[in-house]
């Protein structure tokens, strides 16, 4: 009797498990559409891609990709790396001592500090970018790609305080204490102990601030023009009084998205092991 409820109950579970799967796959194939949808139709000649009813049957061609390349895109690749670089290397440098100071070494008011950080995310981008179009005229800094790499780090810097604070949360005290009780300095345990035990954590939150940059394009398309430039500025040149050119528009949309795909399959591991951190005690 037993035998066959449990038997019964391993039949369900493994149906269950095969039902949960299949629902699986089809909610990331749903997700997954547009962007191959946008791939697919890179490769299509232009009347391809803005016919009404959709084509499945076209004859491939990279026509689209050799005029993003001769339209002037590599300008607007080169300040969106510089720009994502440089300010996801500034973020993580301030970040990961403000986020050491306000996990490890708690002081009075640090839920105060914590909330100013995260209220700066609240404000809406638009009630800002007047002032800061004023600002950057009068200091003779528009289109200028420091611009966008001060923008960048103070867009991320909360996000990366509260991400990596988090991480560093789940480092146990007693290794620290550990550590200072063989002789280790401050800068000794947080170099030599603390550093490697949340690399994933800050590849997590790299990446993060690396999507955050790249995709940006508010601030872009509004304190930028031909010099500081960046990529999602450049998508919108497709966008003209004579139509829309999905084709080419899907082939330059394809090879901006290339890099962050890139960084992130390189990252993998230690996005996964770092967006895992603290799950289970």
């Amino acid at each position: 009797m037993a035998d066959t409820f449990l038997a019964s109950h391993r039949g369900r579970w493994h149906w269950g498990g095969r039902a949960t799967t299949l629902v699986t796959w089809i909610i990331g194939l749903f997700f997954f559409f547009p962007i191959a949808w946008m791939v697919l139709t890179a490769f299509k000649h232009e009347v391809d891609a803005s016919t009404d009813t959709p084509k499945i049957a076209f004859k491939p061609t990279l026509e689209q990709f050799s005029n993003v390349f001769h339209s002037g895109f590599w300008p607007y690749v080169g300040n969106s790396a510089f720009a994502t670089v440089v300010s996801t290397l500034l973020v993580l440098a301030l970040a990961i001592p403000a986020a050491y100071a306000l996990s490890i070494r708690p002081v009075q008011k640090t839920s105060d500090v914590l909330f100013f950080f995260i209220s700066t995310k609240m404000l809406p981008v638009v009630a800002v970018i007047v002032p800061l179009y004023v600002i950057t005229q009068q200091i003779h800094m528009l289109d200028n790609i420091w611009t966008m790499v001060v923008l960048f780090t103070a867009m991320n810097l909360p996000i990366a305080v509260w991400m990596l604070r988090s991480f560093m949360l789940e480092v146990p005290g007693e290794v620290l204490e550990a550590a200072q009780v063989d002789g280790a300095g401050l800068m000794a345990s947080f170099r030599h102990v603390l550093m490697p035990m949340i690399t994933p954590g800050i590849a997590s939150t790299a990446l993060i601030c690396v999507i955050f940059s790249w995709n940006e394009f508010f601030f872009s398309v509004n304190l930028t023009a031909a010099r500081a430039g960046t990529v999602p500025v450049f998508l919108v040149g497709f966008i003209t009084s004579e139509g829309l050119f999905f084709a080419q528009l899907s082939a330059a949309a394809s090879m901006a998205a290339l890099p962050v795909v890139i960084a992130g399959w390189i990252a993998q591991k230690q996005l996964v092991r770092g967006l895992s951190m603290g799950a289970i005690k």
